[in-house]
């Protein structure tokens, strides 16, 4: 079996991903149409061609844009069930899923309509595809602290189909501590801590996230590369980064993916597991950006099944499903590898 398809076919979970950056051009043409809304773009083609991005923000405020015209149940449903059913496809059989409820109640929607349509599509998927599921909320982290305070007072009444908090959006001048006593009261209902650090963000961000906010994993984290004593500190707490290759280089956050820490990352001893982040905006699902870091890095065979492990290992499911999945994950090495 070439290098490839071994991608392909390995099972694997996705831990790092935006729903709302799933969200393909021609399926926000449809909605926006349905909901008559307009959109700034006269064509798909024209869409894609603004997916050329310098930087975080440029592609938040077209991210933004795009959100708007989601308005109902409908349409959160119909945007989970066309990022699971093209997932399944890559052999994805666990997703991690990262919803922004600010992005939609600041414009009037119902927190309701954004969660129980989210959440009718995973459980639709997981009878049709088998594929597991659970919700990360994030807080945006260029909003309010008394912003984050009132989206959490708000999906309380959902909280038990809410498995963690985690923390996007605008990382440069948004340092974690900014969201320490949110965090501490969103653990304090029982989700757990994840957030985004390291992105753009410098190292100390980093720290602020394992010590302020007491994260259990990193999403990105690209930047603790920089400091010797923040790398043996997350190695020591055996703490995972969930890294979006593709992701890094839409942003520029990298100007070529050979030179993707990710490689360095595993020499050191990381744990790191490969995502797509928004995968409508950044060239590709978890299988592409498996494949393209492969080539750029010239990883392995053996490189990938470790990568995939973690994926399974340092999810936030229950440890007798990680087994399980593991154990399809070592069965397919043990034949393909």
């Amino acid at each position: 079996m070439t290098i490839e398809n071994f991608i392909k076919e390995i099972p694997k979970a996705e831990l790092h991903l935006h729903i709302e950056g799933s969200f393909e051009p021609e399926l926000m043409f449809k909605i926006a149409n349905r909901n008559k809304v307009s959109i700034p773009y006269s064509s798909v083609d024209e869409l894609k061609a603004a997916y050329n991005f310098n930087n975080l923000q440029e592609f938040l405020d077209i991210y933004h844009q795009a959100a708007n015209v989601l308005l109902k149940e409908e349409d959160f449903y119909d945007l989970t069930f066309a990022y699971l059913s093209t997932v399944v496809k890559e052999q994805v059989r666990h997703a991690e899923i990262m919803i922004d409820t600010q992005t939609h109640t600041d414009r009037g929607v119902p927190i309701e309509a954004v969660v129980h349509g989210i959440q009718s599509a995973c459980i639709d998927a997981e009878k049709e595809f088998g594929i597991s599921t659970l919700l990360i909320l994030s807080f945006l982290r260029h909003l309010s602290e008394q912003a984050a305070f009132d989206t959490l007072k708000n999906i309380l009444p959902f909280k038990d189909l809410i498995t963690a908090v985690g923390l996007a959006s605008s990382e440069v001048g948004n340092p974690p501590t900014k969201f320490k006593r949110v965090f501490e009261a969103a653990v304090k209902e029982g989700f757990i801590p994840i957030a985004h650090a390291g992105e753009e963000g410098p190292p100390q961000y980093v720290w602020e996230a394992l010590n302020e906010l007491n994260i259990v994993r990193i999403d990105h984290g690209n930047r603790s590369l920089e400091d010797d004593l923040l790398v043996e500190e997350i190695i020591r707490r055996d703490i995972a980064l969930t890294v979006c290759p593709l992701s890094n280089l839409a942003l520029c956050v990298i100007d070529d993916l050979e030179k993707h820490p990710l490689r360095r990352m595993m020499d050191l001893g990381l744990k790191v597991t490969v995502n797509s982040d928004d995968p409508a905006y950044f060239g590709g699902y978890i299988n592409d950006n498996f494949i393209a870091v492969q080539n750029a890095l010239k990883l392995n065979k053996s490189d990938v099944y470790h990568l995939v492990r973690n994926s399974f290992s340092y999810s936030l499911l229950p440890e007798d499903a990680k087994q399980k999945y593991l154990g399809e994950v070592d069965q397919f090495y043990q034949k393909y590898g």
